[in-house]
């Protein structure tokens, strides 16, 4: 079982989610651990929020930006927040990473509206 706490401090995890068809996508995203949950902020309008909308099963390992696994594949389930936590795990995530966040924030305005989600370890 991997230790939540003990990652926390990390950049990034490789993030798999599974289509209709069951292929899985694995795409490198920001996280923040809080209350032995990792949250995930992204877009409404991304290939991962379609994804879960879907099917709420994922997997996810420690990784490089570019994708590359340095930890252990870890399954979980994922859960949708509704509005009125994600600006909490917003600002979570924009102390976490600072002013790249907000550079971030503003080019991915195209994508949609945030949506934020947890992850439970299985």
């Amino acid at each position: 079982m991997i230790n939540l706490e003990g990652i926390k401090n990390q950049k990034y995890i490789l993030l798999e989610t599974y289509r209709k068809d069951n292929r899985s996508v694995k795409t490198p995203v920001w996280f923040v651990v809080k209350d032995n949950l990792v949250y995930v902020v992204t877009r409404s309008q991304t290939g991962k929020a379609k994804r879960l909308k879907n099917n709420l099963q994922v997997r996810f390992a420690l990784c490089t930006i570019k994708g590359k696994v340095t930890g252990e594949w870890v399954s979980g389930t994922a859960k949708i927040l509704d509005k009125n936590k994600i600006k909490e795990v917003i600002k979570m995530r924009d102390k976490k990473y600072g002013f790249i966040a907000k550079i971030a924030k503003f080019l991915s305005k195209s994508k949609g509206e945030f949506f934020v989600f947890t992850i439970k370890i299985d």
